[in-house]
């Protein structure tokens, strides 16, 4: 794509913001280099990227600190005797630390939807033992620790001893001697990397040494006793093996980073390419924008769209829809002047070229291009004094230069194309150029003022035409677009609004009735009527959106206070079960208590009546027939029917049980069958069922009390326990609960029919 389009549409300064995102130079660097992609695939992967990248940052919360770059350490590794300075390998390992530091901040949150983003940037290889040997032979300020040689260690122990034996040399001789009037401080120092002493300058005689250096006053030398002769010559020595062992470590270390020389340079790569991404996200969050859906077999729609650049200031930026219809390939716009027609072109070319790059924009849902190979853009005043070129010539010089690369892949912004010579002739061009454009399948967007092109725009089959929509009162622009209408041009009034003398005016007007052409009468209905539809369906959206967001509070607050409701039900339930248990309330009294409770959340709406379930009807039984047998809200399958009693044997889970016709519904689609079941009416109040098949002992007791207190809680009369036969071991510990328990007030094996020993049915108190 020619940088002319970039330039041209001011794509160079949306990257600039962009880059301000980076947090490295590198990252910067990359961001400024960025351009369309070629094709889909490479759209749609970056499109993705950048979607997770905006989850995982708003879910983490995840931020990038500066690090330096690493370009030139590559080319140092190329070179077989080259050594990296410990700068190097400091920089080396705080670029490392936050890779590993980004790495360790996705896998923690698991692949989930985060595949992409995962394989760019932490599973990039890991340079495991550059990373563990740098971390251990620096320290937090970037220097060689003593521990990364023997050799290092035992030659700065040695300094170090040597420090201790002049500094106590020091204190002795100037206790000795008294010489701390002599002296400018009472303390030693270092010059020509030797210990010496600040002598005052004007007593320097008075002692066998050596002077290294003056003070900028001229009031302190700088003085090597000759005691401390013989240990500075010492210190010096080590010094110089000092080095020695540190360049050895740093050889050490540059041959590590020579052999996992990939891995270090995927991984800078892959921390670059986080920068980048999150350089996009925070694009995103400055313009409030988002991906672009790319729809190669759709032509273009842009909703609320708003162009980038004026949409980093909120206030300026007012959204438009720039859409075609499907086998639509033109869109011709027309209007005022100062409408925002060119606004118009520049948001569609920018926001495509943004689209295209993989970065946000500030269009609303639903949004989507195709995939555009190339987009020429003609736009604005061309001539060139120097090239002795008008503005009309510049025009068709571009157009027969790019002609030939014009296919279905292309996007073409014309603005006031035929402008600068004959009207009518230049009119006649555009329309001829459109038609050209259209038989290559390109898409085209026209800004024009020509009434031939505007009347073009509406016959065409193709083309949409649309116009830039003013106040009919003030004739100000109002930036939004009327589709499949044309706009006048309001020259009159826009020179008016700028200061020109009325009586130019007036005269320009006689001549526009002279001349018959005026319409400006139908074409100022047409916008007073778009004008006001626009104003209604943006009152309706308004609207529905207040009403929206009304419901969401309601909604809220509502499921606020039924929580709540229920909490408090729950207390008093569990009270009243407490006070039963302890003696404090009779039998009758708990259950009325449990009762109103009851009874308050039906009043209040919070207990909802469960959803029927509609019965099967007798000729759809059949067996086999899966069904759902409703009281106890579980799944079985149909044995027998009894045509006289009009009931049917099902089997559930090995119990077999004649039940009626109307307990059955249809079999759930989802879901496992619950322990817990529903009530049903019994001449001794409502009943439930527990079903501890498959359970060990411990477990079940512990949920057969708890079934039994929520059974009370209910106001249940009698309970229902499935067991199953096996070894009977479950039914003996399950009666001797039943027997202990305050709860119960009678307990028996189920009749037969019913499940036999399978089952024991209980009366509670």
């Amino acid at each position: 794509m020619e940088s002319r389009t970039f330039q041209l549409l001011e794509f160079p300064k949306v990257l600039r913001v962009l880059a301000d995102h980076a947090v490295s130079k590198a990252g910067e660097n990359a961001c400024l280099a960025l351009a369309p992609l070629g094709d889909e695939m490479s759209v749609r992967l970056q499109n993705r990227l950048l979607e997770q990248a905006m989850s995982w940052r708003a879910e983490t919360g995840f931020r990038l600190n500066t690090f330096e770059p690493l370009d030139g350490l590559a080319a140092i590794l190329e070179r077989p005797t080259a050594i990296l300075d410990q700068d190097d390998l400091f920089a080396l390992l705080k670029t490392l630390e936050q890779a590993k530091s980004a790495r360790e901040a996705l896998q923690s949150c698991g692949e989930r939807e985060w595949e992409e983003l995962l394989d760019a940037v932490a599973r990039a290889p890991w340079p495991a033992t550059v990373w563990s040997a740098v971390r251990r032979c620096l320290d937090d300020e970037g220097r060689l620790r003593d521990e990364s040689s023997p050799g290092l260690l035992a030659v700065r122990g040695e300094i170090r001893s040597i420090h201790q034996r002049c500094t106590k040399r020091v204190k002795d001789f100037i206790l000795g001697e008294d010489l701390s009037r002599f002296l400018q401080d009472e303390f030693m120092t270092i010059s020509s990397d030797r210990y010496v002493l600040p002598l005052k300058a004007n007593f320097k005689g008075r002692f066998p040494g050596i002077i290294h250096d003056y003070s900028q006053t001229g009031e302190t030398c700088y003085f090597e006793p000759m005691f401390l002769v013989e240990m500075n010559n010492q210190l010096q020595e080590l010094k110089q093996e000092e080095r020695r062992e540190e360049r050895k470590v740093l050889e050490f270390l540059t041959g590590i980073v020579r052999q996992e020389r990939d891995a270090v340079i995927g991984c800078y790569r892959a921390l670059v390419r986080l920068d980048v991404l999150l350089a996009k996200v925070g694009l995103g969050l400055a313009l409030g924008g988002r991906t672009l859906d790319i729809e190669p077999d759709l032509p273009p729609r842009l909703l609320e769209a708003r162009h980038p650049l004026l949409a980093l200031d909120r206030d300026r930026a007012v959204p438009l829809d720039i859409k075609l219809q499907p086998g639509q390939h033109a869109l011709v716009i027309s209007g005022g002047n100062a409408g925002g027609k060119t606004v118009c072109l520049k948001t569609l070319g920018l926001i495509a070229l943004m689209g295209l790059s993989g970065l946000p924009v500030p269009v609303g849902v639903g949004s989507s291009i195709p995939v555009w190979r190339d987009i020429f853009v003609v736009l604005g005043d061309e001539q060139s004094l120097e090239d002795h070129v008008s503005t009309f010539t510049a025009q068709v010089r571009y157009l027969s230069r790019v002609w030939d690369q014009v296919d279905a892949e292309t996007l073409f912004l014309l603005d006031e194309f035929g402008a600068g010579t004959d009207p009518t002739q230049g009119a006649a061009l555009a329309q001829a150029v459109l038609d050209s454009l259209l038989e290559r399948r390109a898409t085209v967007m026209v800004a024009t003022h020509f009434p031939a092109l505007k009347a073009h725009a509406l016959a065409a089959e193709g083309v949409r035409a649309a116009s830039v929509l003013f106040d009919p009162d003030t004739k100000r622009p109002l930036f939004r677009l009327a589709y499949d209408q044309v706009g006048a041009s309001i020259a009159l009034e826009v020179a008016r609004e700028h200061g020109l003398p009325g009586a130019i005016l007036d005269r320009a007007a006689q001549y526009l009735l002279l001349d018959g052409s005026d319409t400006t009468a139908v074409l100022d209905r047409l916008n007073s009527q778009a004008v006001a539809r626009d104003k209604e369906l943006r009152s309706l959206a308004d609207e529905r959106e207040r009403l929206r967001r009304k419901r969401a509070t309601l909604e809220a607050e509502f499921a606020r206070e039924r929580s709540g409701l229920m909490d408090e039900i729950k207390a008093q339930a569990q009270a009243v079960l407490h006070e039963w248990k302890s003696g404090k309330l009779g039998r009758k009294q708990a259950l009325k208590k449990l009762s109103d409770a009851r009874e308050r959340l039906v009043d209040t709406g919070t207990l909802a009546a469960e959803t029927a379930t509609p019965a099967l009807g007798w000729d759809d039984l059949r067996s086999g027939l899966t069904v759902r047998y409703l009281p106890w809200d579980r799944q079985g399958s149909v044995q027998e029917k009894d045509e006289r009693k009009r009931q049917v044997k099902v089997d559930l889970d090995g119990l077999s049980l004649w039940v009626k016709e109307s307990d059955l519904g249809p079999a759930a689609q989802t879901g496992a069958s619950q322990s817990f079941t529903a009530a049903v009416p019994s001449a001794s109040g409502p009943t439930q069922v527990l079903d501890l098949r498959g359970q060990r002992a411990d477990e079940a007791l512990r949920l057969l009390e708890r079934f039994l207190d929520d059974a009370l809680l209910r106001g249940t009369g009698s309970v229902e326990i499935i067991h199953g036969r096996g070894t009977g071991a479950l039914r003996r510990e399950v009666h001797e609960f039943l027997r202990q328990s305050p709860a119960v007030n009678a307990f028996a094996l189920a009749p037969e029919d019913r499940g036999g020993d399978g089952m024991t049915e209980a009366t509670l108190k």
